[in-house]
């Protein structure tokens, strides 16, 4: 007999609900949330299982690969799809989640989540660790600026760094006051020791993306760099999920949103869907493309002239989206970037 296996996945213990193919509900139990413990589970109460079902959360990758590898045939879903679903349910506990999450499964109304691999999480583990340092950096700095604004003193533009610019004003115009220039050398030697940290990270990701032919293609491009590489390639993680390159950009949240019902039909901001740090990164590597950039390209002037059209902001975002889409299409091509007809090849 066909059976489905929905799982309501939390820290410490997982609901489990068995259905069979008609809806009928074979087996539920609260288990903890180890795989030998849920594969033993459906294992035992549903030998023939068709699908086993589980949301996107923080120990989907892990159980989903888990078990996976313990012969289930696993799915994750879309948190938002499920959402949807099981929000009919005038209760929400953990069993009759697991209860949806069975009666999705079975009746196929989800949209499976690709579950990315190991290099890849560990590539974006590696840019989450320095975006928080380079956040962390910004704190101390913004702190700095703070103290030292309340006693009259203005760091402004740093010239020769923040460490020196803030050291030579804390010692010139602080010396009164040696309480508050002994607080903003605790927070430079704090900021000495984060920047320090982040060059060791800086140079761990440039030789990761070195290591990778995909990455070191990726830096061809105008603007791209060891951060902007190794982000895209860790968020599309499989080329081939992408029947069209131009699926990218919506994929990373770069389209605008669309309602059209009825006799209304308008058209709205970017979605911004998706991997927001990976957002980020592409805008920063089209605002690099648009200004800093001598070499031309196809690429650039496209940009260039929606810039004089409709703002450097707007132009930012779409050079954004069709470099995202570029780069998905050299990897799927395994070439690298076209000066002369960048543009042509993201239409």
């Amino acid at each position: 007999m066909k059976t489905y296996v929905g799982l309501d996945v939390s820290l410490d213990e997982t609901s489990i609900c068995i259905v069979a193919e008609d809806g009928k509900v074979l087996a539920e139990r609260k288990l903890p949330s180890t795989p030998e413990a849920i594969a033993a589970f459906i294992s035992a109460k549903a030998p023939e299982v068709v699908r086993v079902g589980l949301e996107t959360g923080s120990l989907s990758v892990w159980l989903h690969g888990e078990l996976r590898a313990r012969g289930l045939p696993m799915i994750c879903i879309d948190a938002r799809h499920a959402k949807a679903a099981l929000s009919m349910r005038i209760n929400k506990t953990d069993r009759n989640d697991a209860a949806g999450l069975a009666q999705i499964v079975r009746t196929g109304w989800y949209r499976e989540a690709h579950v990315k691999s190991g290099p890849s999480h560990l590539a974006r583990a590696l840019l989450a660790s320095r975006a928080l340092l380079v956040g962390m950096r910004g704190d101390i700095d913004n702190q700095i600026r703070g103290l030292l604004k309340t006693f009259g003193v203005i760091v402004g533009r740093p010239e020769g760094g923040f460490r020196q610019r803030a050291t030579k004003l804390s010692t010139q115009d602080l010396a009164e006051s040696p309480e508050l220039g002994h607080l903003v050398e605790t927070l430079l030697a704090a900021r000495e020791e984060v920047a320090k940290r982040i060059t060791v990270l800086d140079r761990e990701v440039m030789r990761t993306a070195r290591a990778s032919e995909v990455c070191k293609r990726f830096m061809t491009a105008p603007g791209v760099g060891g951060v902007v590489a190794l982000s895209v390639w860790s968020a599309i993680d499989d080329p081939l999920r992408f029947a069209k390159s131009s699926s990218v950009g919506a994929y990373f949240g770069l389209t605008p949103r669309r309602y059209a019902s009825g006799e209304i039909d308008r058209t709205g901001r970017v979605s911004k869907c998706g991997d927001k740090d990976v957002r980020k990164h592409l805008y920063e590597a089209a605002s690099v493309l648009l200004t800093r950039i001598r070499r031309p390209s196809a690429l650039q002037a496209w940009g260039l002239a929606i810039a004089k059209r409709s703002g450097f902001k707007k132009a930012k975002v779409a050079v954004a989206r069709k470099l995202a889409v570029i780069l998905h299409r050299m990897w799927r091509d395994a070439t690298e970037f076209r000066w002369e007809n960048a543009a042509a090849r993201a239409a």
